[in-house]
């Protein structure tokens, strides 16, 4: 979540006479124009580098520029962000595609309007010992427990012409780190821009196998989602806080060291980890916000044959495409 947001905000006051405009918010630039908007929005997770765009815009005033105020809702857990969404009390979130795709089909109206990130983030990361994915034959894995994980494995595996069935899965919730660094498992299903590097900050000489270059296509992990609802109801409103995340994405690439202390103000994490993670991520962001019905077909096929979705969403219901 945002650093502490002020108690209230100085409001934009024109003088004719003297023709200023008074601005507050830590130097927020207040536009002159209609009302500004206030946006909900929901992330998927605690705050780490991945949101290093969404901070950006809400501190820097990018937000504003495109007539709307973010407020910035942090879950408890990572599919809060849907039953956020669903609820309303938020009007967008940032959702796992995997998760939005699930959500349709038990029926829920939700929509993709955005990739946060352009590429799938889930890796099978080993010790240095396993040497490539058919090593994981009659080795230990970690999974969470999620059926993308399932897949995951399974997609590695398999790519590299292993026998999927001689994994020795284990379920360890969302333990990757300690459970790997005590060497209860020999590898972990798990975020090569989170966990993978967290890892490589504390020493621990790893192999990665990243889905999308074992079986998998490239596809956006993150999204930004919300309601079928409010896409016919505001769709303006949609379209500003699209633009003010791609334009706050743009400058958090352009000073790396003022987003990453964004970042480290919101989540009280290292800041040595929060840079490497953040330089890990940056081109994944690349182009900020822009949603490839190529990229989302591929996705769309790649869940249905694996078992994630029981068949391959209608990309252009599931999406918004320019």
């Amino acid at each position: 979540m945002p650093g502490p947001r002020p108690v209230s905000r100085l409001v934009l006051v024109l003088s004719v006479a003297a023709g200023l405009a008074l601005a507050g918010c830590g130097g927020k630039e207040e536009p002159i124009g209609p009302a500004l908007r206030q946006v909900d929005l929901a992330l998927d997770f605690q705050p780490n580098a991945v949101h290093a765009g969404v901070l950006t815009a809400e501190e820097e005033g990018l937000d504003r520029r495109n007539g709307v105020d973010l407020e910035v809702r942090t879950p408890a857990a990572s599919t809060d962000s849907l039953k956020l969404l669903a609820a309303g009390r938020a009007d967008l979130s940032i959702v796992d595609i995997h998760d939005l795709g699930l959500a349709r089909e038990r029926g829920a109206d939700v929509v993709g309007v955005g990739a946060i990130v352009q590429r799938p983030l889930a890796a099978v990361i080993g010790r240095s010992s396993i040497r490539r994915p058919r090593d994981l034959e009659g080795k230990r894995v970690g999974v969470t427990g999620l059926p993308s994980d399932e897949a995951v494995l399974r997609a590695v595996v398999q790519a590299d012409g292993g026998d999927y069935a001689k994994v020795r899965r284990r379920t360890i919730g969302f333990s990757a780190v300690p459970t790997l660094l005590a060497r209860r498992v020999d590898a972990v299903v798990t975020f090569w821009n989170a966990e993978g590097v967290a890892l490589r900050e504390r020493g621990v000489r790893t192999r990665e196998f990243r889905v999308d270059d074992f079986g998998a296509p490239r596809y956006p992990e993150l999204v930004l989602a919300t309601t079928g609802e409010t896409l016919r109801r505001d769709p303006e409103l949609v379209r500003s806080t699209v633009a003010a995340l791609a334009d706050g994405t743009r400058a958090a690439l352009d000073d790396r060291a003022a987003a990453v202390r964004r970042v480290v103000r919101a989540s009280s994490s290292d800041e040595g980890l929060v840079k490497a993670q953040l330089d890990a991520i940056a081109p994944a962001f690349e182009p900020p916000l822009k949603l490839s019905r190529r990229a989302l077909e591929g996705w769309a096929r790649f869940d249905a044959r694996f078992g994630i979705l029981r068949a391959a969403p209608r990309i252009d219901e599931a999406f918004q495409l320019p």
